[in-house]
Order: C-alpha cells, then sequence, then structure tokens
C-alpha cells in the first residue's frame, strides 16, 4: 500500500509539471531570451551589486532600466527613419511609373550570351511601363498580405522582447537561487559531474552570446564603412539595421543589396560593384569566419563541432537554436568525452604470462 501511495504521489507530481509547463508555454520565447540576457550580461550584475554594497534589487532594476533605455531608443528612432525611407521608396516608385527607366547601362550590352536580352528588357520595360505596372497589380493583394504577415510578426517580437525585457529584472534579482535550486537537482540526477556539466553550459551559452553579438557589431560597423564609402544616405541608419538583421540567418543582404541597387539606379555602377563585392565577401563573409571563431575560442570544442551546432541548431529550432544547438553539442560531446575516459580507466589491465622455466 505505501509503494502505491508513493506512485500516486509521483503521477500527481508529473501531472502538476506537464501543467506547469503548458501554463509557461506561450512566455518560452520571453522565457529564453531574458535568461539569456541575464546569464550573458551576469559579470555586469554582480559588479553593480557590490558598488551598491549588495542591494541585488537595486542592481536588477537599474540594469533593467538601462536595457529598456538601450533597446527601446533605437527602436523607436529606427522607426520613424524607416517611415521616411518608405517614403522616399514610395515616390521613386510614382516617378518610375510616371518618367520610366533612365537609359540602360554601357556594361549590360557587354555580359555574354544575355547581354543583349537584358538590355531588349530594360527597353521593353521602359517603352510600357504604364502596362507593366498595372501587371503588377493582381499580385499587390498577395504582396500586401505578405507584408501584413509580416509586419504582424514583427509586432510580436516587438511585443516578446518588451516581455523579455520585464523578466530579465526577475532572472537578475532572483539568479542565485534559481542557480542553486537548478545544481541542486542536478546533483540529485547526475551526482558529483553536475557542477561541471553546468560549468560547461554556462561557458557555451557565454561564448554563444559573444559570437552573435561580437559578429553582428563587426557587420554592422563593415556595413557603415561600406555605405560611406559608395555614398548611400542614411548610411548609419542602415548600419543599424545591419546590426538588427545580423542577428537572424542570412539577414545583412536585406540591407546591402537594396543599397547596391539604389546606386544602379543611381547610375554610380562602379560604387555599385564595389558595394555588391564589399557585401558579399566582407559583410556576410565575416559571419562564416568570425562567429564559429568567438564561439569555439576559450572552449574545448572544435570547430566543425560549433559548425554543426550553429547551422544545424538554427534548421532545427528556429534563431533560438543558434544557442541551443551548440549547447546541447557541447554537453553531448562532454558526455562522450567522460563516457570514453571512463571506460579506458575502468578498462582491465592484462596481466603478463608468467615467464617459462
Amino acid at each position: 500500500m505505501p509503494n502505491n501511495d508513493r506512485l500516486l504521489v509521483q503521477i500527481l507530481l508529473l501531472a502538476l509539471l506537464g501543467a506547469s509547463i503548458w501554463v509557461l508555454a506561450p512566455f518560452s520565447s520571453a522565457l529564453f531570451w531574458a535568461a539569456v540576457l541575464a546569464f550573458a550580461s551576469w559579470p555586469l550584475m554582480t559588479l553593480l551589486t557590490r558598488w551598491l554594497g549588495g542591494r541585488a534589487a537595486l542592481a536588477a532594476g537599474l540594469l533593467t532600466l538601462g536595457w529598456m533605455v538601450l533597446v527601446a531608443v533605437p527602436l523607436v528612432w529606427l522607426g520613424f527613419n524607416l517611415a521616411d525611407h518608405v517614403r522616399d521608396a514610395l515616390n521613386l516608385l510614382k516617378d518610375l511609373q510616371v518618367q520610366g527607366l533612365p537609359p540602360p547601362p554601357e556594361w549590360m550590352a557587354g555580359i555574354p550570351l544575355v547581354g543583349e536580352r537584358l538590355v531588349g528588357l530594360w527597353r521593353t520595360i521602359d517603352q510600357q511601363g504604364s502596362a507593366f505596372f498595372a501587371s503588377l497589380k493582381p499580385y499587390m493583394g498577395q504582396v500586401g498580405n505578405w507584408l501584413l504577415a509580416r509586419s504582424a510578426q514583427i509586432g510580436g517580437g516587438v511585443l516578446e522582447l518588451a516581455l523579455s525585457l520585464v523578466l530579465v529584472f526577475f532572472f537578475y534579482r532572483d539568479g542565485p537561487r534559481m542557480a542553486e535550486l537548478v545544481q541542486s537537482g542536478l546533483q540529485r540526477l547526475i551526482g558529483e559531474r553536475a557542477e561541471h556539466y553546468l560549468e560547461l553550459v554556462a561557458g557555451t551559452v557565454q561564448r554563444v552570446v559573444n559570437g552573435v553579438i561580437g559578429t553582428a557589431a563587426a557587420q554592422a560597423v563593415l556595413a557603415l564603412i561600406g555605405f560611406w564609402i559608395a555614398g548611400i544616405p542614411g548610411a548609419l541608419v542602415l548600419g543599424i539595421l545591419t546590426f538588427v538583421f545580423s542577428l537572424i540567418p542570412m539577414g545583412p543582404p536585406l540591407v546591402w543589396i537594396p543599397a547596391t541597387a539604389w546606386l544602379v539606379w543611381q547610375g554610380d555602377y562602379g560604387y555599385a560593384v564595389f558595394l555588391g563585392i564589399w557585401g558579399m565577401f566582407i559583410i556576410s563573409g565575416v559571419d562564416n569566419v568570425l562567429k564559429p571563431y568567438l564561439i569555439s575560442r576559450g572552449g574545448n570544442l572544435p570547430l566543425v563541432v560549433v559548425l554543426l551546432g550553429v547551422f544545424g541548431g538554427i534548421l532545427a529550432f528556429g534563431f533560438m537554436g543558434l544557442f541551443l544547438g551548440p549547447t546541447l553539442l557541447a554537453v553531448a560531446f562532454s558526455l562522450l568525452n567522460d563516457w570514453v575516459a571512463d571506460g579506458g580507466a575502468r578498462a582491465p589491465v592484462a596481466k603478463e604470462p608468467p615467464p617459462e622455466v
């Protein structure tokens, strides 16, 4: 009978745990980002708490307020600048519809095999501009629906970001107690190796955060340099956009490709070629080199495992997989190494046969 009572209690506890996870599921992304943000900036929290004489709640409030200002102000400023650029783009489309295309560039005719066809297509679009825009009208509704759906996703992402900035206060304030709870639970599960794996996960997440933010900052600076050299208006805004889009896979081309197209439209073909090469090999190319290096630096994880963790995690879990993928592979790699080393240590040593008399 006592065994049945204990089994019933375990089932009830599992049901309670499942119900709790179900309740928290809608906030999983916000909780995840709040935890990552708090963990990545925890050294700053420790330093600020020491300066404030151990008042952790005050330090958590100041850091949370700092994150809100740091994130909200650039987003609002970026929104106003984007509105101006969208208005300029609409005016450009109206001028294009009324005045038509400029003469085709001379280099277009020199493209092997397809040069003459491209020039003919350019002139056809120029001569039949109104008919061309009229043919696009049936698709404008689909484009509008797509933009509306993307806007809804962006709005949901902004709400999750705002909720993350609120939740990060509690991760700052109660972080040590949460860490003790996790460590106690892992010690009951896996014993004395719990602290080792906690340090492994912590180090991997820290390197991933540094790699993502560091790579985004490097791409933003390189993009800003390229935009300044090419004479793109609003280079600073586009540099900030590059930083934001660098946080998602294949994001920077969404900034430098339209800028290159704008240079072509203005007839600055030399700067357009420069910016296209700069964007492809410098801005976008640094992501494939710098991010894996920063993530693998300071750890015992091979670079190929980091690459598989980054790209495989993104394919499996979306953007959160950028953090989950390398972390899961790091823990699995360490577990495998420990298992192999433990097996080697416990392997019986073969005794040498006694010498023959």
